[in-house]
């Protein structure tokens, strides 16, 4: 163990301008990296990763009122940042709130040690799933059956999901229709769709403020673009009306799609998804792959 010895030895002498930094001192820097890290990660599957993206805007404007000298906007920052805390705490409370939950039923170890940064194999899409979805979709709209499905992405819908009844049944057409079918108790409200799976049913979703939206949208597809609007989710939207198919993503609404289009859109904006979030590194499959190239040789 003498190396260990003197790495500590250096660790103890190791000094940035003149300061002295001790084996303590390392791992508290470590320390420190490692929850800012996790606290990002957590941040980005919620809210409170596109309120980061405001706060660093607000935090530039700041350094450049500062750089020009701005004394008045400065002055007017320093008294409303207290303010601006509580509110935070008071917008993220959910999030805070679940955040902690998590904290204590999380294996700390586990994670900590674990290569895998993507989603969960579950939590993916397969493109048999998006077909019975487009099936399901196009069946309903022939018959008029209203339907509002929200797949899930990035950011969790945990908290819709708390507002319905849970499902947890495999994604199929069959099982939409039932669902949707007029008269059965879980026909109205959105079904919230993740992975391969329907979580829940009879979900209540926020309604969009866009005064830009069509007068003659109904309820239904102004939650849909609602939650389009506040979560990165993909919500498809038959009307009871007239039978006709839309999707919600980002705040945009694309009306009157056909089977072949949805199942386009769906493809390209799910297992695109899927791509990303991908592991990027399997230490199998590089020695698989160097095995290969042995036996090819």
């Amino acid at each position: 163990m003498q190396w260990f010895d003197r790495v500590v030895e250096y660790l103890r002498n190791f000094s940035i301008y003149g300061t002295i930094m001790d084996l303590g001192d390392v791992l508290e820097i470590l320390i420190i990296a490692l929850l800012v890290y996790y606290v990002l990660v957590w941040m980005k599957a919620t809210r409170a990763w596109t309120l980061l993206k405001g706060l660093i805007v607000i935090a530039v404007f700041l350094l450049l009122a500062s750089i020009f000298k701005m004394t008045t906007i400065l002055w007017i920052a320093q008294n409303v940042l207290g303010f601006a805390v509580t509110a935070l705490v008071v917008i993220l409370q959910p999030e805070l709130r679940k955040a902690l939950e998590e904290l204590g039923k999380k294996n700390i170890i586990g994670s900590m040690i674990s290569f895998d940064s993507g989603k969960k194999e579950e939590d993916t899409y397969s493109e048999k799933t998006i077909n019975e979805i487009v099936k399901a979709c196009v069946e309903m709209g022939k018959v008029r059956t209203g339907a509002l499905i929200v797949i899930e992405k990035q950011v969790s819908l945990n908290d819709y999901e708390r507002t319905g009844i849970d499902v947890d049944g495999l994604v199929t057409n069959q099982l939409l229709i039932n669902i949707f079918e007029h008269n059965t108790p879980l026909h109205d409200g959105a079904v919230i769709v993740r992975g391969n799976r329907i979580t829940s049913a009879t979900c209540y979703l926020p309604l969009s403020d866009n005064l830009a939206l069509s007068k003659d949208l109904g309820t239904r597809h102004r939650a849909g673009v609602g939650i389009s609007e506040v979560t990165d989710s993909v919500t498809v939207i038959v009307s009871e009306e007239t039978g006709k198919i839309s999707v919600a993503y980002e705040g945009n609404l694309k009306r009157s799609l056909d089977g072949d289009a949805l199942r386009s859109f769906l493809m390209k904006t799910l297992l695109k998804t899927v791509e990303e979030n991908k592991p990027k590194r399997k230490w199998k499959g590089r020695n698989r792959a160097k095995n290969e190239e042995k036996t090819t040789e």
